[in-house]
């Protein structure tokens, strides 16, 4: 099983439509199974897509609209392989954008939930958070797929140890099947006594640390948004289980090595 997690940084990148293709081309060669994408974001002022256009689109929440610049669409429209996917939005961002979280599935997504992450469910605060899942069957198991984008240990209003015992409780009712969830954590790995220590004593498995083969993990190699005075390498991208599970590899992606520079951030890539 092939999983990638990648922050999209969806439509705020140069040269976007070249490094959408750029994106395409590398899950094209690879082949996963999930991709899990944050900060993928559609124009607010966009017109929506019709029922027809939606093509294996699945809904996670009622009422959502795709509109026709919804990054995960376009990014769909590039593939070899029709992938099964969703979109749920989380706030509003840049002042014109709908900025949300997509899973892509190769094999038919069975169920699809949203929930929010976060006590706070003010649209226009970017401090708003959800997470997305899906079930799908791979390699003959039933298996829940989770994508999130949560926020700073710190965060004066919405710390991450607040939305991750959220988060645990929303996912409760999903834990007796394999559950994986995936993401931008906003916590670094280094960092003892904050968000990746929590996560692991709360009995969290992180795939990179189990890997057979592995690199160094960062993610986050400049000063970017949510990180502006950063001048190391950090890594704040996972892929987690809620069950031990042995990682065969996890490699960092879309680098510049491995795979092209798509987004302020790297991906990270598990193969299990």
């Amino acid at each position: 099983m092939k999983l990638l997690t990648l922050n999209a940084h969806a439509w705020v990148e140069e040269d976007q439509m070249n490094k959408i293709g750029g994106l395409a081309r590398f899950i094209n060669e690879n082949r996963f199974d999930i991709v899990a994408l944050q900060e993928v974001n559609q124009t607010a002022q966009e017109q929506p897509l019709s029922a027809e256009e939606l093509d294996r689109y699945v809904v996670a929440e009622p009422g959502t609209v795709i509109k026709k610049d919804n990054y995960a669409h376009v990014l769909l429209g590039q593939l070899d392989t029709p992938y099964y996917w969703t979109w749920i939005p989380t706030h509003a961002s840049f002042g014109k954008f709908d900025e949300g979280l997509a899973i892509l599935s190769r094999t038919p997504i069975k169920a699809a939930f949203g929930e929010y992450a976060s006590h706070l469910q003010d649209y226009y605060n970017y401090r708003t958070r959800k997470i997305v899942g899906v079930q799908t069957v791979v390699e003959g198991q039933a298996t829940w797929f989770v994508n999130g984008h949560f926020n700073w240990w710190n965060d004066e209003l919405e710390p991450f140890k607040e939305q991750w015992d959220l988060t645990e409780e929303k996912l409760a009712p999903y834990k007796e099947q394999p559950l994986y969830i995936m993401g931008d954590f906003n916590n670094v790995a280094e960092v003892r006594g904050q968000g990746y220590d929590y996560m692991v004593e709360k009995g969290w498995n992180d795939l990179y640390a189990t890997a057979l083969s592995k690199d160094e993990g960062a993610t986050v190699v400049k000063a970017i948004a949510g990180w502006s005075d950063n001048s190391r390498p950090l890594r704040i991208d996972y892929i987690w289980s809620a069950h031990p599970v042995q990682a065969q590899s996890s490699t960092v992606v879309l680098n510049g090595t491995n795979g092209p520079v798509v987004s302020d951030h790297y991906g990270v890539a598990v193969e299990i």
